[in-house]
C-alpha cells in the first residue's frame, strides 16, 4: 500500500508524542515500586477507565470482530457479550475491596489472605506463571494480529521481516513503558484510544458511504438475511451467516458459567490482572468504582459498532474470503477504502491499539516479577541501607524484567500459530478456578489449599482429555481434511468445548471444596488483619463482623447495571442500523434501568 508525506507525518507524529508522554511522566516512574506500577495510586476514574478500555483494544479486537461478524453475523458477539455480568460483578462486589486493600499486585493478594509457606509458594509461583507464562502468550497472540495487519495493510509476505517490524514496534513500546511506569502509559492509552476510535469511526464512515455499500439501507439489502439479528438463536441446527445457532449445552456455558467460572485475562472473576492495577492506582474507592463502570460501559457499548459496521461491509465487499481469512477483511476494507491521507491516520489506530496493550501487559507482568518475586525473595527492602537505594535497585530490576518479558514474548510469537489455539487454552486452564478468586473475598474458610487445587485441576482434567483427543485422532485414517476431522472429533461429546468447560468446572469444583475442608482453615491472625483492613461483607465466623445489610442492594445494582449495560449496547446499535422502533424500545428500557441502577446504588452505598 502506498503511504503519501501526510501518511507518514501522522505515523511520526504519533510516535513522538507517545514519547512525549512518557517523558513528561518519567520522575513519576522514578518514585519506586508504587510510582512505577500504580502511578502513585493517584489515578482519577476517567484515566483508570480510559486504560482498561485502550488495552483491551488491541490489534486483534476488530480483526476477531469481523470474523465473528462473517461467520454469524452481529449475533456472533455474543461470544464475548457474555462476559458483561462478571465484569460489572467487579465493579459493584470487588472495585472498592481491591482499592482498600493497599496491595501493589493481585498475586500479593495471596499473602494478605492466606498463611504458611503454601501462601509463599503460591505467591512466587503465580509471580512467573501469570507475569511470563501467560503473559508471553497474550503478548504472543496480539504480535500476530499485528504481523497480520502489516502483512496485508502492505502487500509485505516476509516472516522474517514481520518478525523485526514487530520486535521493533516493542522496542519502542517498552523503552516508554519502562520511563514513565504506569501513569504515562494510562496517559498514553487514554491519547492512543482517542486517536484509534477516531480512525475506527472515520473508516465505518467511509466504507459504509462508498458506491458498493450504498448507506445503511444499501447493506441491509446486500446482506444474508439474519445479519443483522441481535440474539442468538438457540437449540438450532444452522449455521452460517443466516444467525448465530447455539446448542443449549453451548448457550449455557457461555451465559451461565464462563463468566463467574473461569479465569480470562481482562475478564477474571472478581477482578485481577491489570483490571485490579488501573483499580488499586485510582485516588480513591470511589474512583475504583466509577472506572470499571465506565470501562464496562465503553467496552461492550461504545466501541464496538464501528468494527461491525465495517465487518458487515467486508461480507458484502469480500464473499469469497475463505474461512481462516475472513478476519482480514477489516484490513482489506482499510486498504481498498482509505484515501491517501488517512490511511496514515488508520495505520496510527491500529498502531496506538497495539501499543497500549502491549505497553500495559509489559508493566503489569514486570509487577509481578519485581513485586512479588524479586522484591519478596532475592532482595527484601531491609536488604537495602536507604529507601532511596531500595528505590533506584528496584526501579533498573523493574525495567531489567520490562525488557526480559519482552525478549521472552518475542520469542513466543514465532511458536504460535493459531490465535483461538491460545484462547481456548487459557479459558481451558482456568475453568473453575472462578469461584474461588469471587469467594476468597467473602468466605474465612477458603484457604491457600483451595486455591492451589482450584489452580492445578484444571490443568489435569484438560490434559486428560487433550491426550485422549490425540490418542482418538492417531487412530484416524490419514489423508483426512480438517473438516472431516472437526466432524469426527465433534462425535466425541467431551471434545466439545462447551463439555470440555462443564466437566472441568464441575471436577475443580469437586477438588477444591474437598480440599477446603480437608484441610486446616488461614491462621487466624491473618484473617483479623485481612478483615480490618478490607472490611468485607460475607461469612467470617469470629474473625470479624461484616456489616452485610448492603449486600441485597449490591445484588440488585449488579442485575438491573446488566439491563443498563445491554439497553445502552443495542440502544446505540439500533440508532446506527436506523430501527427507530427498537431503538425507542431499548432506549426505554435504558432510561428505566438507569433510574433504578440510580436507586439501588445509592441504598448500597455504591458511591460513597
Amino acid at each position: 500500500m502506498v503511504l503519501n508525506f501526510w501518511d507518514w507525518f501522522v505515523i511520526v507524529a504519533f510516535i513522538c508524542l507517545s514519547l512525549g508522554i512518557a517523558f513528561l511522566y518519567r520522575k513519576q516512574g522514578e518514585a519506586g515500586l508504587d510510582g512505577f506500577f500504580l502511578g502513585g495510586r493517584s489515578m482519577p476514574w476517567y484515566l483508570a477507565g480510559l486504560s482498561m478500555v485502550a488495552t483491551t483494544f488491541a490489534a486483534d479486537t476488530p480483526l476477531a470482530v469481523t470474523e465473528l461478524v462473517a461467520k454469524n453475523g452481529i449475533a456472533g458477539n455474543w461470544l464475548w457479550w457474555n462476559l458483561l455480568a462478571g465484569g460489572l460483578l467487579t465493579t459493584i462486589f470487588f472495585s472498592r475491596l481491591w482499592r482498600r486493600s493497599g496491595i501493589l499486585t493481585e498475586v500479593e493478594f495471596i499473602q494478605l489472605r492466606y498463611s504458611g509457606k503454601a501462601a509463599s509458594f503460591l505467591r512466587g509461583f503465580k509471580s512467573v506463571y501469570l507475569g511470563l507464562f501467560i503473559n508471553a502468550m497474550i503478548i504472543a497472540w496480539v504480535n500476530q494480529a499485528f504481523m497480520a495487519l502489516v502483512e496485508i495493510f502492505f502487500d509485505y509476505h516476509n516472516q522474517q521481516g514481520l518478525y523485526l517490524i514487530t520486535g521493533g514496534a516493542m522496542l519502542v513500546i517498552m523503552f516508554y513503558s519502562s520511563v514513565s511506569g504506569l501513569k504515562g502509559i494510562a496517559v498514553t492509552d487514554a491519547f492512543q484510544f482517542i486517536i484509534a476510535m477516531t480512525g475506527c469511526i472515520i473508516l465505518a464512515v467511509l466504507v459504509l458511504r462508498s458506491e458498493s455499500i450504498g448507506g445503511i439501507s444499501g447493506l441491509k439489502e446486500k446482506l444474508p438475511p439474519g445479519s443483522l439479528d441481535f440474539f442468538p438463536k438457540i437449540g438450532g441446527t444452522e449455521s452460517g451467516i443466516k444467525t448465530l445457532s447455539l446448542s443449549v449445552i453451548t448457550f449455557l456455558t457461555y451465559a451461565g458459567i464462563l463468566w463467574w467460572a473461569s479465569w480470562y485475562p481482562g475478564a477474571e472473576p472478581g477482578g485481577g490482572g491489570y483490571i485490579a492495577q488501573r483499580m488499586m492506582g485510582t485516588r480513591s474507592e470511589k474512583d475504583a468504582v466509577f472506572s470499571t463502570l465506565f470501562f464496562q460501559i465503553a467496552h461492550y457499548c461504545l466501541r464496538p459498532w464501528p468494527w461491525i459496521i465495517v465487518a458487515l461491509c467486508a461480507v458484502v465487499l469480500y464473499p469469497d474470503l475463505s474461512a481462516e481469512d475472513q478476519k482480514l477483511g477489516y484490513v482489506m476494507a482499510m486498504r481498498d477504502y482509505l484515501p491517501l491521507g488517512l490511511r496514515g491516520l488508520l495505520l496510527v489506530a491500529f498502531l496506538g491499539a497495539y501499543m497500549s496493550t502491549i505497553s500495559t501487559q509489559l508493566n503489569w507482568g514486570a509487577s509481578y516479577l519485581v513485586n512479588d518475586l524479586y522484591q519478596s525473595y532475592i532482595a527484601p527492602p531491609q536488604k537495602f541501607k536507604t529507601e532511596e537505594q531500595r528505590d533506584k535497585n528496584y526501579i533498573l530490576i523493574s525495567r531489567i524484567a520490562t525488557f526480559i518479558i519482552m525478549i521472552v514474548a518475542l520469542l513466543v510469537t514465532t511458536q504460535i500459530k493459531t490465535i483461538t489455539g491460545v484462547w481456548e487454552f487459557i479459558f481451558q486452564c482456568g475453568a473453575g478456578l472462578g469461584l474461588v478468586l469471587i469467594l476468597r473475598w467473602y468466605w474465612h474458610r477458603i484457604n491457600v489449599w483451595s486455591e492451589i487445587s482450584a489452580t492445578l485441576a484444571p490443568f489435569l482434567v484438560y490434559g486428560f482429555i487433550m491426550i485422549r483427543r490425540n490418542i482418538f485422532l492417531s487412530g484416524l485414517e490419514s489423508g483426512l481434511t480438517k473438516d472431516e476431522i472437526a466432524d469426527l472429533t465433534s462425535q466425541v461429546w467431551y471434545f466439545d468445548f462447551a463439555w470440555t468447560v462443564i466437566l472441568t468446572v464441575f471436577i475443580t469444583t469437586v477438588i477444591w471444596i474437598a480440599i477446603t475442608f480437608l484441610t486446616k482453615p488461614t491462621s487466624e491472625s491473618i484473617l483479623s488483619e485481612f478483615f480490618k483492613r478490607v472490611q468485607p461483607a460475607g461469612i467470617w465466623g469470629k474473625y470479624g463482623r461484616p456489616d452485610n445489610g448492603h449486600i441485597v442492594w449490591m445484588f440488585l445494582s449488579w442485575l438491573v447495571a446488566i439491563f443498563l449495560v445491554y439497553s445502552a449496547l443495542f440502544f446505540i446499535g439500533e440508532i446506527v442500523l436506523q430501527e427507530w422502533r427498537s431503538a425507542t424500545l431499548y432506549g426505554g428500557t435504558l432510561l428505566i434501568s438507569t433510574l433504578l441502577f440510580n436507586t439501588f446504588s445509592r441504598k448500597a452505598k455504591l458511591f460513597s
